[in-house]
């Protein structure tokens, strides 16, 4: 996604997150939970299981190769080969310490886990990691009604409306008070096909579907009223655990020309290699 951290008038947060599943080489035929077939395709590459580590961030400068190409068209859905209620006990919702930490550890860690919301079910494959002192972030002009649920304590969502249109959805992250969170830049979507390319309006089973902050947003249905609900709580919007990446894409967050040149270059937007859910620019993107 994209957090509007300040590249509108009306906003000073963040409005770009990265994010992506792996490719997939067969395609297969799977019944999601509302009754409906949809094209699913099957991993090309690992993942590891999901574990506690801590992420190490190599978030200074230096040379990278090739980056992803800005045209990979993959295939996009990837398979679950399980019912909602079968995946649901496999993936626990996600503890309140998990989002205790900083922003810019806590980014990489939410790459693969998934959000959900009653039959939507999306795998996060881009983010971007807002922290405290951030001249890209909301927090950095203090705490206001509007921006109040950053300032809130971790695994708390903060929802706000970027350029009059979209619904940006954000992790908080770190201690009370502390004023940083992760903006959920792209996903994939799992379960609810159907009920997602309703909201979206948009009937397709490629990227364009969620590969972008607004775009998720408008997939889960949300609204600023979802600001501060809490995402380790059951019922309404959730964060459940899910695979770790194998590899993983840093780059430089996305729009915020504004910021101060350190913030502007860090290399704080984090997506799941090899995977085609995910934002442009791409270019910008180099493996970790």
């Amino acid at each position: 996604m994209t957090l509007c951290y300040g590249s509108c008038q009306s906003c000073t947060l963040i409005c770009h997150f990265n994010a992506n599943i792996n490719p997939m080489k067969k395609t297969h035929r799977l019944k999601n939970d509302s009754n409906h077939n949809i094209t699913v395709q099957k991993f090309a590459t690992k993942t590891k299981a999901s574990s506690s580590k801590r992420f190490k961030n190599k978030h200074k400068s230096k040379e990278y190769s090739k980056p992803i190409s800005e045209s990979e068209e993959n295939l996009p859905i990837p398979q679950i080969n399980t019912t909602l209620i079968a995946f649901l006990d496999k993936n626990p919702i996600l503890s309140r310490n998990f989002y205790q930490i900083d922003a810019l550890d806590l980014a990489p860690r939410l790459l693969g886990k998934f959000l959900r919301r009653d039959d939507v079910v999306l795998q996060i494959t881009e983010v971007e990691a807002y922290r405290p002192n951030d001249s890209a972030c909301h927090g950095r002009f203090g705490k206001t009604a509007r921006t109040a649920p950053v300032f809130g304590p971790g695994g708390h969502a903060y929802v706000y409306l970027c350029y009059g249109l979209h619904m940006m959805l954000n992790v908080v992250a770190d201690k009370e008070e502390a004023g940083a969170a992760v903006l959920i830049r792209s996903c994939a979507p799992i379960y609810g096909l159907g009920t997602i390319q309703q909201r979206r309006g948009l009937k397709t089973e490629k990227p364009v579907l969620l590969a972008g902050p607004g775009k998720v947003g408008q997939a889960l249905g949300l609204s600023t009223e979802w600001s501060s609900h809490a995402l380790y709580t059951v019922g309404g919007l959730e964060l459940l655990d899910g695979p770790e990446p194998e590899h993983i894409l840093v780059g430089p967050r996305v729009g915020i020309e504004y910021a101060l040149p350190e913030h502007v270059n860090a290399l704080w937007r984090f997506a799941i290699a090899g995977s085609s859910w995910i934002s442009a620019p791409k270019k910008t993107l180099r493996p970790l």
